[in-house]
């Protein structure tokens, strides 16, 4: 075999696989112009979906989930449907085959991203939190600001945005401060051992119970009990509640009201809050404290 037959069998060639080209430009068009309209058509059936969706659930994480599920699918048909179209189906068909071939492979290299995906399924349908929930996970304690495929994404209350591996989510204890918005609240006051104990308790609930934004139900009670003995005073701890679903403004704001009112009526109604009193021991042969006070003019 000479060069010049080798020449003539690759020209030849060459000109085979130009002419089979030229004739699929057609198709090839055809599937482009498929490619362009079914992503016109895809985003405006996501939104039709979006849409039906929404109206029939108040739930927008799962609105939000299964509407980019739709989205995903009818591209990758798209995709595919193009690919026979132009005359490529054995593309699309050696992809899938290599696919199914080496998922297992692709499941051990891509362990967590599946998992991560599958708990994003899981927690689209059955989840411990809706959007703008207040939670903690594991250390990690702030709103609920959405959910995607792979992961959650949580504000924190110092402005940080973190996001939480849905996996994580499935597998560690999930705490949702503002699910069904009550929370209960505390803190201690104390009052003058020589006070009216039963008086105080009175006199303080009452001021708990009136202040706005408290709740105060069977099933929600407020009360005031003796928390502990003090060095000068005995001391009383508050049990509220309040319903909220912003947890760190709302919360904070009644018990700041509730503090305020109770310091008021303490005082209206003659009972002392006094200050800590240190008590100084003379040891040895030491018979006095010297003690020198400064007149101003």
């Amino acid at each position: 075999m000479n060069i010049n037959t080798t020449i003539e069998k690759l020209k030849s060639a060459l000109q085979t696989q130009w002419n089979e080209l030229i004739a699929q430009v057609p198709s090839i068009i055809v599937a482009i112009l498929i490619v362009v309209l079914g992503f016109l058509i895809s985003n405006l059936i996501t939104k039709l979906f979006r849409r039906t969706v929404s109206s029939r659930t108040k739930d927008p994480l799962m609105t939000n989930f299964l509407s980019k599920t739709v989205k995903y699918g009818l591209i990758i048909l798209v995709v595919i449907f193009a690919l026979k179209v132009a005359g490529l189906g054995y593309i699309a068909t050696g992809f899938l085959t290599a696919a199914g071939a080496s998922a297992v492979i692709i499941g051990f290299a891509f362990k967590d991203v599946g998992e991560n995906f599958i708990s994003g399924v899981i927690l689209s349908f059955n989840r411990p939190f809706n959007i703008n929930d207040t939670v903690l996970i594991d250390d990690i304690f702030g709103k609920v600001k959405a959910m995607e495929f792979r992961y959650s994404k949580l504000k924190t209350f110092d402005g940080r945005d973190v996001y939480i591996p849905n996996s994580d989510i499935i597998k560690k204890p999930v705490y949702n401060y503002t699910e069904d918005g009550f929370y209960r609240l505390d803190f201690v006051v104390g009052v003058d051992y020589d006070d009216d104990i039963d008086v105080a308790k009175d006199v303080i609930i009452n001021a708990v119970t009136s202040t706005p934004g408290v709740i105060d139900t069977e099933s929600h009670q407020c009360f005031v009990t003796v928390d502990s003995l003090g060095v000068s005073t005995v001391n009383l701890k508050i049990i509220f509640w309040t319903k909220t679903l912003e947890y760190k403004r709302g919360a904070v704001e009644v018990k700041s009201d509730v503090i305020r009112n109770v310091k008021n009526i303490i005082t209206k109604n003659g009972l002392n809050m006094p200050a800590d009193i240190t008590e100084i021991k003379l040891y040895g042969s030491q018979k006095s404290i010297p003690i020198s006070i400064d007149k101003q003019k």
